[in-house]
């Protein structure tokens, strides 16, 4: 075998490394949604390690988002690090939660967790559910 069909068949010899393409950040959030956070993690009644976010099956549109206490981070969740807080991705929702942004808002007559989703192709009227396809990558 000559050294150039060598290094042609292994890459560690001879032919340079292919530069490996930066993982992109599943979710970002606002500065309200993170201070949220913060405050719900301080005033837990046990250690609370930052939120879980997923997806479910169920309601108008088909799918909707789910926000909890995570206690612990799991060998599966995708960690997300965003200014100070942790949010921990259910590896199912991956996905359909790329490239969205979480914001907290709060009016007169209701606070909540708003998820602006560049994957969302519909939702329902009363805001409950959405549709969701799968990123492109």
């Amino acid at each position: 075998m000559s050294d150039m069909t060598h290094a042609a068949s292994n890459p560690e010899k001879g032919a340079p490394a292919k530069p490996k393409r930066p993982r992109p950040q599943v979710m970002k959030l606002t500065d309200a949604a993170a201070e949220r956070i913060t405050e719900l993690t301080n005033r837990a009644d046990s250690e609370i390690v930052g939120l879980r976010v997923g997806i479910k099956n169920g309601g108008c549109a088909g799918q909707s988002y789910t926000v909890e206490y995570a206690h612990e981070i799991r060998p599966t969740d995708e960690v997300v690090e965003d200014k100070g807080v942790k949010i921990l991705v259910d590896p199912k929702a991956v996905l359909f939660l790329l490239g969205t942004e979480m914001d907290y808002v709060a009016d007169k007559m209701q606070a909540q967790f708003v998820f602006n989703n560049p994957n969302q192709v519909s939702a329902c009227g009363c805001g409950e559910s959405v549709q969701l396809k799968p990123a492109t990558v």
